[in-house]
């Protein structure tokens, strides 16, 4: 019995022992840590202080990428681009620098010779200017509608007719025109002015008068008057800068003529008109008139109407005091082929292409 309940008690206190070894076999492998203070076998979060930001190279990674893009946002280090060459950055240069080499780039291609590419489009070995954009710019519509009139065979060039479509010209020597008349494609002005009584027929009056030169002070170009108008005298007259086109319009040998309107008293017998223009001698000579005819009577009041191409000082004056009737009134209502027509007075207007190419085929231009 003894043997018996001591084995007992022995294998109790083994069994005991073997409990109690195993709590303190617990207890024992929880203070069985390592040097760090980690659990074999277990992963420690990193405390702040331990923690490390990749502001590197993005890793092939996508956690770690991500992970790297939240480290370097707003959570924590600074965001930074990637760099080219390793991380390494360019240093800056100075403006000095930039300057210099600037200056060396321009010593070195300033004896160089120009390279001219080649002209490729059709027509470009050609010299000159399209005609139907010459006419465009002389005033005769837009370009399709000088097309037009080249297609309609109205337009020349030095004496033939152009019948095909960008033909080259040069405005400064060829004579192109349009229905028979010149077109004035430099850089000529033409003005008609209806000139009121009391103005002087000069650019410039020394004594402070009215003059011509009043009506176009805005103008760029320099203009002329063509002839004279005697102060008391109304009417048309001309202004333009073409120096050849003024000498050969006020030149005899033209005969341009002019139409002028006369307010008399009569009354007038029937042979005025042909004492007028067989001649009537006067202190400077003998002067004609082309044509004559009354125009208007009322009562002892005469209109009548003076052409001639003669343009001696108040000559139509001088005609018709020589003749008996003193001039009331003197109105110039055409000069050649231009006329007053509804023109007030004091008003300045720019003549038409078309009258321009008539006053130049009026003197041969």
């Amino acid at each position: 019995m003894r043997s018996s309940s001591g084995r007992n008690s022995g294998n109790n206190g083994g069994s005991r022992g073997a409990k109690s070894g195993g709590r303190g076999n617990y207890r024992g492998a929880g203070n069985a840590r390592d040097e760090r203070g980690q659990t074999p076998g277990r992963t420690r979060n990193p405390r702040p202080e331990e923690r490390t930001y990749d502001v590197g190279m993005p890793s092939d990674d996508p956690k770690r990428g991500r992970g790297a893009a939240a480290r370097g946002g707003a959570k924590g280090g600074p965001k930074q681009s990637p760099k080219r060459g390793g991380g390494r950055t360019a240093p800056a240069r100075s403006r000095e620098y930039d300057a210099r080499a600037e200056e060396r780039n321009r010593e070195r291609y300033a004896n160089k010779p120009e390279v001219k590419t080649p002209k490729t489009f059709p027509g470009a070995e050609q010299e000159g200017e399209r005609l139907q954009k010459v006419l465009a710019r002389a005033g005769y519509g837009s370009r399709r509608a000088c097309e037009e009139l080249i297609e309609q065979a109205r337009v020349e060039v030095n004496g033939e007719i152009v019948l095909e479509q960008g033909q080259r010209v040069d405005p400064e020597k060829d004579e192109i025109r349009v229905d028979g008349l010149t077109v004035a494609t430099q850089s000529y002005q033409f003005f008609a002015l209806n000139k009121p009584e009391g103005v002087v027929s000069t650019m410039e009056d020394p004594d402070g008068r009215q003059c011509l030169g009043d009506y176009v002070t805005n103008r760029e170009t320099r203009l002329f008057h063509v002839g004279r108008l005697d102060t008391e005298t109304e009417g048309i007259i001309l202004l333009t800068n073409h120096g050849e086109l003024a000498h050969r319009l006020t030149h005899p040998k033209y005969g341009v003529k002019k139409t002028y309107l006369a307010a008399i008293t009569g009354p007038l017998p029937r042979e005025v008109g042909r004492l007028l223009k067989d001649g009537i001698q006067l202190e400077d000579g003998y002067a004609r008139a082309d044509h004559f005819r009354v125009v208007e009577q009322v009562g002892k009041n005469y209109l009548v109407e003076v052409v001639l191409h003669e343009g001696r000082k108040h000559i139509v004056r001088r005609m018709l005091a020589e003749a008996g009737f003193p001039v009331e009134k003197l109105v110039r209502t055409a000069f050649g082929p231009i006329g007053l027509g509804d023109q007030k007075s004091g008003w300045l207007r720019r003549l038409s292409n078309t009258e321009v190419g008539m006053l130049m085929k009026e003197v041969g231009l």
